[in-house]
């Protein structure tokens, strides 16, 4: 059986190249059509994207000419899933025209992501939500599926072990995200060195709305939010790669920080069920060190080797006396592989696990 055909949106970006790195050799899927703003379009890959990874442009990549993001074309190519990592601005027509056309959109984008018929997805948390795809298919050939925020994902992954042993009534969390979450241009370098910037736009509203949709239920072709209070405080710092984020919570049944963190390390889902290719054998990697997690050290955490980057590293797991049923935390989770295009991949992985596509 051949491999699944794929495109990728806004594939010059530092998500689109994530992509484009994760793909190359995937077992499933096989890389035809590749995207980017019209300036680009016609130019070998190589040229048109400034690569900022530390590795090379896969071969077979390379020399690819960048087409338009319009339909046809990704059809013309012979595409059935088309990965997008577009501009928000842009992203909302682009992907509906997509899968108006029939393809299957696996996005990384905010556009649809709060859409009453669109999965917000984290394979490991709520895969039952797919669900939601045939209430799409009434209305369109093709459909839509969606991943969270980067900076949500880590954190939706360790709540969602606690949430099912122990239930939850409240999470405080204060984030310490890295400068690729805004994109190679995103933070001058002037602006953040010997700093740090204590706001991002919307990231604090999109950590509460989004973790209430993902740890939610699906029910009678729509989603209801999870009863659970939520608040954040979103801060950039200088690091590259890898948000930390320190966490506070109230738990509905007593437990003890030795008890959630073996719920954590316990954790595993439909991902590694199905023995997904980019799913990583531990989803949650609890750490007993007191320093630790660190981004340097530990953000490509994740075995097999192509799940690199896909497991979220907890560690400092104790207890709030100034809470009620308290328990605090840190985690570390790799914001441009499990945050964006690597959950994405994962998400479409398990579209074909599943038998959806």
């Amino acid at each position: 059986m051949g491999k699944i055909k794929v495109g990728i949106l806004g594939s010059t970006g530092s998500v689109g190249q994530r992509y484009v790195n994760m793909l190359r050799d995937h077992p499933w899927f096989e890389v035809v059509a590749l995207s980017a703003s019209e300036s680009s379009v016609g130019k070998k890959y190589r040229e048109a994207a400034k690569w900022v990874l530390d590795s090379e442009i896969p071969e077979g990549m390379a020399e690819m000419r960048i087409v338009k993001a319009i339909p046809s074309e990704m059809k013309g190519s012979g595409a059935e899933i088309v990965f997008s990592a577009l501009p928000s601005e842009v992203a909302r027509r682009t992907e509906l025209d997509m899968a108006e056309a029939g393809l299957f959109v696996v996005a990384d984008t905010s556009a649809h992501r709060m859409d009453p018929d669109v999965p917000l997805l984290i394979p490991e948390v709520n895969f039952e939500h797919l669900a939601a795809i045939e209430e799409q298919r009434k209305r369109r050939s093709g459909f839509i599926v969606t991943g969270p925020n980067c900076t949500t994902i880590g954190l939706a992954i360790t709540l969602k072990p606690i949430q099912i042993e122990f239930g939850i009534r409240r999470v405080l969390v204060s984030t310490m995200q890295a400068l690729s979450g805004a994109g190679f241009f995103g933070v001058p370098s002037m602006a953040i060195l010997d700093n740090l910037i204590p706001f991002i736009k919307n990231e604090e509203e999109k950590v509460a709305s989004e973790l209430l949709k993902i740890l939610g239920s699906y029910k009678g072709g729509r989603f209801e939010n999870a009863g659970i209070k939520v608040g954040a405080s979103c801060h950039r710092v200088c690091v590259l790669d890898g948000h930390t984020e320190a966490v506070f919570l109230e738990t509905e049944k007593h437990a003890s920080a030795e008890e959630i963190a073996k719920c954590m390390a316990d954790f595993s889902s439909e991902p590694q069920r199905l023995r997904l290719p980019s799913a990583p054998e531990r989803p949650i990697i609890v750490r007993n060190e007191p320093d630790r997690p660190q981004p340097r050290l530990d953000r490509l955490s994740g075995t097999p080797e192509r799940a690199k980057g896909m497991a979220t590293v907890v560690g400092r797991i104790r207890k709030e006396s100034a809470l009620e049923n308290g328990i605090k935390y840190v985690l570390l989770s790799h914001n441009t592989i499990r945050g964006a295009a690597g959950n994405a991949i994962l998400a479409a992985e398990c579209l074909k696990g599943k038998g959806i596509i």
